[in-house]
């Protein structure tokens, strides 16, 4: 197994790129009313400034700034892929 080394600063910025499991899907562009709820929910628990976000039918990227007194970024993409349901987007494991 890859060990993968993770920075966690409070208040840093950081880039990430998520994608669904079903590579084929268009889940993300179809509900992305949904997914901006869900993501603003987050915000509320996990406060942090969205600096870029592309989102595309099956993988989306993200350039983020977490607030200065957090650095607890898997829980806010746990909270956005949990969503308003609490069931799981389909989003793919791992870093």
């Amino acid at each position: 197994m890859v060990n993968y080394r993770r920075n966690r600063v409070a208040g840093g910025t950081y880039f990430f790129t998520v994608t669904l499991q079903d590579r084929r899907s268009d889940l993300l562009v179809r509900e992305i009313d949904a997914l901006k709820q869900a993501w603003r929910n987050a915000a509320r628990r996990v406060p942090h400034l969205v600096l870029a976000a592309v989102v595309l039918p099956e993988h989306l990227h993200a350039v983020i700034q977490m607030d200065a007194n957090t650095d607890d970024y898997p829980r806010l993409w746990q909270d956005i892929k949990k969503g308003e349901s609490g069931s799981e987007w389909g989003f793919r494991s791992g870093p």
